[in-house]
């Protein structure tokens, strides 16, 4: 008897764990009863929020889903414009389980599944929005719009999956790395272009400026040239008729005074030579004053 009751007892107390499960924060639970969704009057998926709840024990198998927001960045996908051109486009999605009986049966409870599944639809979106419009609309001023556009279509197709789609957003357009190249080198040589013509005419400006230089300077030393000699002419004037205005005052003096600077002139080397008569008019006044 008292086997018995042990027995009972431990019945109870594995009767009691097994009919109740706690859902943590952040987290909400269906239960399956018999590989089924547990269902309300209503016919809606009974849906536990956190905290400690009783169901059916042995029979019942509880799910526990993430309810917090994630966020889908998976790798840059190749998208196509209405110009046949390619693009590089990396974004990521802001979403959720709204529904969680449908996100059990439509993905498994699979967070990496329902990304899976959630990324085609949202590419999907993409594609047609990239596909409509031209590479200038993308990148000049049409990426909101594109973006609101790729969410209400992304929702949409989501709700299937019991996914509310929070936002999408476009990260980074680029082009690919052939295009890009071939774009630089297009644009580089462009440029060696432009550089080359603003060269040459730079160039044309310094020889027209260094022309314009040297002509001028031409001119200011033909002036200059001019001037001095008008300068020169004029104090020649000057001297001859100073010399002049001395001559006439004192014809004899100013032969002494000239005939002693020849003398100086004349004798200031010691190794000179000359052969003179002594009666020469040069040494008229080196003679005494009885010479004859």
């Amino acid at each position: 008897m008292k086997n018995f009751s042990v027995v009972l007892l431990l019945a109870a107390v594995v009767m009691s764990f097994s009919s109740v499960f706690v859902v943590t924060e952040g987290q909400r639970a269906i239960v399956l009863l018999f590989s089924k969704v547990q269902k309300d009057s209503n016919d809606d998926a009974v849906v536990y929020g956190p905290g400690l709840h009783l169901k059916i024990p042995f029979f019942s198998q509880v799910r526990r889903l993430d309810a917090r927001i994630q966020t889908l960045d998976g790798a840059p996908d190749r998208f196509v414009t209405s110009e046949k051109k390619d693009l590089i486009v990396d974004s990521f999605v802001k979403w959720r389980v709204n529904d969680f009986s449908s996100f059990y049966l439509r993905a498994r409870g699979d967070k990496a599944y329902a990304e899976t599944l959630l990324k085609q639809k949202v590419n999907n979106g993409l594609r047609t929005n990239f596909g409509s419009r031209t590479i200038r609309e993308i990148v000049s001023g049409e990426r909101s719009e594109l973006m609101a556009e790729a969410l209400v279509q992304a929702s949409e197709s989501a709700q299937e999956l019991g996914i509310e789609v929070l936002d999408v957003r476009v990260k980074q357009i680029n082009l690919p790395n052939e295009v890009s190249n071939s774009i630089y080198q297009r644009m580089r040589a462009e440029r060696t272009a432009v550089a080359k013509e603003h060269r040459s005419e730079g160039q044309e400006k310094a020889e027209t400026i260094r022309a314009e230089v040297d002509r001028r300077v031409t001119v200011m030393l033909a002036d200059a040239e001019r001037n001095a000699r008008g300068v020169r002419g004029e104090g020649d004037a000057t001297a001859a008729k100073i010399y002049a205005d001395a001559y006439n005052k004192d014809p004899e003096f100013f032969s002494f005074v000239r005939s002693l600077e020849a003398y100086k002139n004349t004798f200031k080397d010691k190794n000179d030579v000359m052969v003179l008569s002594p009666k020469s008019d040069f040494f008229n006044y080196m003679k005494g004053a009885n010479a004859q």
